[in-house]
């Protein structure tokens, strides 16, 4: 059942960055809703200086998108590997795909009538849910091998627990990786699209396999202004995985990182008079899991399994810059949990009605006290 009533015409969807769709414009030439309770009102992005006050913070996540998805085989078969979230073990989290024939993917077909060991040996496997069985081996390029050991979740076999051989993941993605591209984008776009100006390297090369997109607006100009008013960021890390395109099911357990630093930071705009902002729902996913019961955020490094809902509600984020989700997203109870679901309500409606766009490369939604 759809979290929203509100419907989304397809037109809506945002198939390429704002830079391509209108030249001349920069990241930041996208639309900005606001909602400050049910009321709403309607901005350029690059008026977001105007919009804060000193002394508000910004929550940026800093993780950089990684060039998730590898083409590969199982047995005759072409599948597409998203590499999904590297575990402190050295496996991967991954999900096996179908290319669509349009350059995109689909959820694997059901597995039907293949014996387990012809399986194993990756011969004739058509899929089993999304994933594959234990076992399943796929070949991929420059000679790597990925074998599939256990789902991730008893939710479900979407994602596996794999282990790589034959070469480093980095290196795998840094040389046959490419974005992950959903149906509703209209080409393959290179890694730097899909980078925010926050982004950092991380040594161990991880990072998230789909895009901080809430972030994507923010140039480094923008950025100045803001500081230049007085506006403060705070740096978290939280490697998102793989989303659900078909299900749109609750996160999986994320890597994340609230910095000392950072954690002051936070803790000494809520004891005066500024306004915690988040940058996307995974800034909102880190420090929720670093603040205590009391409110107080303290640094905090490892894995989280939180999700944020109207009834957990938030402890320490006040306001939220996020992009705007599909009526069925389970990222909708974040937001109801910071805003409420009269705002969200309010939001959506005038956003279908203003006809701004959704996705990783369309318009964004800020939700303020």
């Amino acid at each position: 059942m759809p979290v929203l009533a509100v419907g989304v015409p397809e037109e809506l969807s945002a198939r390429v960055p704002v830079e391509q769709r209108e030249p001349g414009l920069d990241r930041d030439g996208v639309r900005l809703l606001v909602s400050r309770g049910t009321e709403v009102s309607h901005h350029a992005f690059a008026e977001l200086p105007g919009l804060l006050r000193a002394g508000d913070l910004l929550v940026v996540n800093t993780s950089p998108t990684l060039a998730a998805a590898v083409d590969g085989r199982v047995g005759h078969a072409r599948v597409v590997v998203h590499f999904s979230t590297r575990g402190d073990d050295g496996r991967w989290a991954v999900e096996l795909r179908e290319p669509d024939g349009r350059g995109t993917t689909r959820a694997r077909t059901e597995m039907t009538g293949v014996p387990r060991a012809r399986a194993e040996e990756g011969e004739g496997v058509e899929g089993r849910g999304c994933g594959g069985l234990a076992g399943t081996r796929v070949r991929l390029p420059g000679g790597a091998r990925l074998v599939l050991e256990e789902p991730l979740s008893a939710r479900g076999e979407r994602l596996w627990w794999a282990r790589v051989s034959g070469a480093g993941v980095p290196a795998l993605l840094r040389e046959h990786g490419r974005p992950i591209r959903y149906s509703y984008t209209e080409r393959d776009q290179p890694l730097s699209v899909y980078q925010t100006v926050f982004a950092l390297p991380y040594a161990d090369g991880t990072g998230s396999a789909e895009m901080p997109s809430a972030a994507r607006p923010f140039t480094a100009p923008l950025v100045a202004e803001l500081v230049s008013r007085g506006v403060q960021f705070a740096p978290v890390t939280l490697h998102t995985g793989v989303a659900s395109a078909e299900s749109h099911e609750p996160p999986y357990p994320e890597r994340f990182a609230v910095p000392e630093a950072s954690a002051r930071l936070i803790n000494a705009a809520r004891a005066g008079d500024g306004r915690v902002v988040a940058v996307g729902t995974t800034a909102v996913r880190a420090v929720e899991s670093a603040a205590g019961a009391d409110g107080v955020v303290r640094a905090r490094t490892g894995w989280t399994d939180l999700v944020v809902t109207p009834e957990r509600g938030v402890r320490v984020v006040e306001g939220l810059l996020t992009g705007l989700h599909e009526p069925e997203a389970s990222h909708l109870l974040m937001l109801e949990a910071v805003a409420g679901r009269a705002a969200i309500d309010r939001g959506y409606e005038a956003a279908v009605r203003g006809r701004y766009l959704w996705h990783e490369f369309g318009d964004v939604h800020l939700l303020l006290p």
